[in-house]
């Protein structure tokens, strides 16, 4: 059963995802840049795409969208259940506040 079913992130993915498009045709040359920007931080070097993805999401905390769509790559790269619970108890642990 993907994690994702059981979080509020399900429902916030979509609402993100959809003014994507919008972005992309209003901030062209924000988003490609943005796009090659991201394309190139997660290409696999020192640390494969599932560790820099672990680390997007630590510091994702506090931005639904954000954690929605990191969680959704990690999903699609084979993250466990434990292991999402290890970062995001790191990352709760490292923001300070409880933010569960």
């Amino acid at each position: 059963m993907h994690i994702i079913k059981h979080m509020y992130f399900a429902k916030v993915l979509p609402m993100s995802s959809k003014h994507y498009p919008d972005s992309t045709r209003d901030m062209p040359d924000v988003m490609q840049g943005f796009s090659a920007l991201a394309s190139a931080a997660a290409k696999d070097g020192a640390l494969d795409k599932k560790t820099k993805e672990f680390v997007a999401l630590g510091i994702a905390i506090g931005c639904d969208g954000c954690i929605g769509f990191h969680t959704e790559a990690l999903i699609k790269l084979g993250a466990s259940k434990a292991e999402f619970e290890e970062v995001l108890g790191m990352a709760i642990t490292m923001g300070g506040d409880g933010g569960v």
